[in-house]
C-alpha cells in the first residue's frame, strides 16, 4: 500500500504541473464536475492498478488513504473513466509523455524497437467494422538507454515498414539525439541521412546483403550498440503484468498504451 499511495502522489503532482489551471479543487462545488489534474492523475493510477473498471471503482473505495491523495471522499464512477478518456486527446497525452520523460531524465543516447500488445478485447464485429485484421498493436518506442524513459511511442493496427516509423520518431526528437541505435529491421538509408543530416550518430546494423555490408556491421562499437537492448527490458516492464489491452477502440488503445508509457516513465523518475 506504501508503494502505491506514493505513486498516486507522484501522478498527482505530476498532473498539478503540467495542467493550465493547477489550483482548480479536485472536485467542483455543487456538481460532479473534477478538475483535470484529478482526472489525468486517476487515469494514471487507473493504469497502474490494471483493474477492469467496475472493480476498480469498489478498489479505489477501500483505499481511503489513496483517494485522500486526492483530497476525494470516495471514488469517482467507473463510466467517468471511460469518460475522461474520451476527453483527453493524443496530442495532450504526447506532451505528458515527453514531460514525464524528461523528468525520468535524457542523455542523448536512444535506442528504437517494436512490440506487439494484444487487442483481443476488441470484438470480431468491431475490428470487422473498423477495417483491421492484426489482433496485435505494434508499438515502437524510443527509449534513453540509460534513464529507460520512453521519449516517444507510435501506434499502428496496420503492417508498416520499421524504417518509415523509425524516421517518423526520429524526426520528432531528432534535436535531442547525439546517437540512434537500432537494428537491421530499420536499416534504411533514409533514416541514416536523416541522422547524419541532424549531427546524430546513427548506430543501425546492416542488412548483410553483401560484403561491404557485413564490413560495416564489423566496425560498430559493440559496446554502444549492445545497449541496444534496453529497448527489450522496457518492453519487458510494460509487458510485467500482461500485454492485454483493455479499451476495445483504436483510439482507446493508443491512448491506453501511451498512459502506460508515461506511468513508466514516473516510475522510472521516482526510483
Amino acid at each position: 500500500m506504501g508503494r502505491l499511495r506514493n505513486l498516486a502522489q507522484t501522478f498527482h503532482e505530476f498532473a498539478t504541473n503540467h495542467v493550465e489551471q493547477p489550483d482548480v479543487p479536485a472536485v467542483a462545488d455543487g456538481d460532479n464536475g473534477y478538475a483535470n489534474s484529478t482526472k489525468i492523475a486517476l487515469l494514471l493510477l487507473k493504469e497502474e492498478i490494471n483493474k477492469p473498471l467496475r472493480r476498480l471503482e469498489d478498489y479505489l473505495n477501500e483505499m481511503p488513504g489513496i483517494l485522500g491523495v486526492f483530497d476525494l471522499d470516495k471514488s469517482p464512477d467507473y463510466t467517468s473513466f471511460s469518460v475522461w478518456d474520451d476527453e483527453i486527446p493524443m496530442k495532450e497525452l504526447r506532451r505528458l509523455l515527453r514531460a514525464s520523460a524528461e523528468q525520468a531524465g535524457l542523455t542523448g543516447t536512444a535506442s528504437i524497437d517494436a512490440s506487439g500488445f494484444q487487442r483481443d478485447q476488441a470484438s470480431s464485429h468491431y475490428r470487422n467494422r473498423v477495417g483491421y485484421s492484426f489482433n496485435a498493436m505494434k508499438t515502437t518506442l524510443l527509449i534513453d538507454t540509460e534513464s529507460l524513459a520512453i521519449m516517444d511511442a507510435h501506434f499502428t493496427t496496420k503492417k508498416a515498414y520499421d524504417g518509415h516509423i523509425g524516421l517518423q520518431v526520429f524526426r520528432r526528437n531528432a534535436e535531442d539525439l547525439q546517437a540512434l541505435l537500432a537494428d537491421k529491421m530499420y536499416s534504411w538509408s533514409n533514416l541514416r541521412e536523416a541522422c547524419r543530416d541532424a549531427s546524430t550518430r546513427p548506430v543501425i546494423k546492416h542488412c548483410e546483403q553483401n560484403a561491404l555490408k557485413k564490413a560495416h556491421n564489423a566496425r560498430i562499437d559493440d559496446e554502444v550498440y549492445n545497449q541496444r537492448s534496453m529497448s527489450e527490458t522496457v518492453f519487458a516492464m510494460l509487458k510485467d503484468d500482461g500485454d492485454e489491452i483493455r479499451s476495445r477502440s483504436w483510439h482507446g488503445q493508443f491512448r491506453e498504451l501511451t498512459r502506460k508509457c508515461i506511468v513508466h516513465n514516473l516510475e522510472q523518475a521516482a526510483s
